[in-house]
């Protein structure tokens, strides 16, 4: 395997348990490790105190353990938590612990270091993009927020969405790896239908999660319903047109029989009209979906704002008087910059910070 330290969280068990025997040992001792890894959580050798001190010698002289870490967090006055998690090489992403009054606890996590999309709403389309997020470092930030959830809630996290920093369908190898951890028994255990992955659209990767026949919930993030206006706002639809996404959509519920969440961010006087929902239920009728309006979270030097509370309830109603399956998410972490469109490696100067570790 060569001279270098290996990252042994981006091998397989299979290339754990070949190691194991080039250097004599039993292969029940890289099922071992490997429980250590995904099971247990261990975030050095030593932590492994069902090993021999040679055997774990000898992982440390050939392997590493990148472990990602808390760089700093903050609480909002709605108690979602927002944290800056530093990863090896010093870059930091944004993931954030969601709590409802439902009891849920969500895990909202970022994909890659920066995002290349550039949609004109979003903090983290400003950032350059640097690097895919390996898939121990996407297991660790659900880890993390697992923990702060049980600390802070005593609760554990019920629901993971990988709608942070980043384009998860850009990142797939990595994004389909860490679902696959988080869902198996030698992982977190969570349930596939626990976790949902949100795309800015693009087309022939959603078919591509049709042919892999996932389990998890897609959904599409839209934010308009016609061309022109989805053009304005999202350059990703220039070579990803709705019909391309209906197509797209279409084929991914034929393979999975699972319907997607279409996410609509209602922007005052842009997308807000009544015409405007009436593009967006023609557009959900074409495609087995529910919907979901978001408050709009302004950005610093954004020109989109908040649409009024009447023209959201208006819009709303319109929507469930054409019977359409529609949800209105309430923003969550706006005073810490946590909510929606707003991951940009930044923090409040108004909010308690509430840790700050090296």
């Amino acid at each position: 395997m060569g001279n270098s330290l290996i990252d042994i969280r981006n091998i397989t068990q299979e290339e754990l348990i070949d190691f194991f025997e080039e250097k004599g040992e039993k292969a029940y001792r890289a099922k071992q490790v490997y429980e250590w890894l995904w099971k247990k959580q261990a975030v050095t050798f030593d932590d492994m105190t069902n090993l021999s001190l040679p055997l774990r010698t000898m992982l440390q002289k050939n392997f590493i353990i990148r472990a990602v870490q808390v760089s700093e967090y903050q609480i909002s006055q709605d108690k979602t938590i927002k944290n800056a998690f530093k990863l090896y090489d010093g870059s930091i992403v944004e993931g954030v612990l969601i709590p409802t009054s439902s009891g849920r606890m969500t895990a909202c996590i970022s994909s890659q270091v920066g995002c290349s999309l550039a949609c004109e709403f979003c903090a983290t389309g400003r950032l350059k993009m640097m690097r895919n997020i390996n898939a121990d470092e996407i297991f660790d930030q659900v880890k993390l927020i697992k923990e702060q959830s049980l600390k802070y809630y005593n609760t554990p996290i019920s629901n993971v969405v990988y709608m942070g920093m980043g384009e998860p369908l850009l990142n797939y190898k990595n994004v389909l790896r860490s679902v696959s951890l988080l869902t198996s028994h030698n992982g977190l255990g969570l349930a596939p239908k626990r976790i949902t992955v949100s795309t800015a659209g693009i087309a022939k990767m959603i078919k591509k999660l049709g042919d892999d026949q996932v389990k998890f919930h897609l959904a599409l993030s839209l934010h308009a319903a016609n061309d022109e206006k989805r053009n304005k706002i999202m350059a990703i639809n220039e070579q990803n047109s709705l019909e391309s996404l209906i197509d797209a959509l279409n084929y991914f519920y034929e393979k999975t029989g699972d319907r997607v969440t279409l996410e609509y961010i209602v922007f005052k006087d842009f997308n807000d009209s009544l015409k405007d929902a009436a593009q967006l239920a023609d557009f959900s009728y074409k495609v087995k979906s529910k919907i979901n309006l978001i408050e709009y979270n302004p950005i610093e030097g954004g020109e989109f704002q908040q649409t009024t509370p009447e023209r959201l309830e208006a819009f709303s109603t319109y929507l469930q008087n054409r019977k359409v399956i529609v949800n209105l998410r309430r923003s969550r972490g706006k005073d810490i910059d946590a909510a929606c469109g707003q991951l940009a490696n930044n923090n409040s100067s108004t909010t308690e910070k509430v840790l700050k570790k090296a």
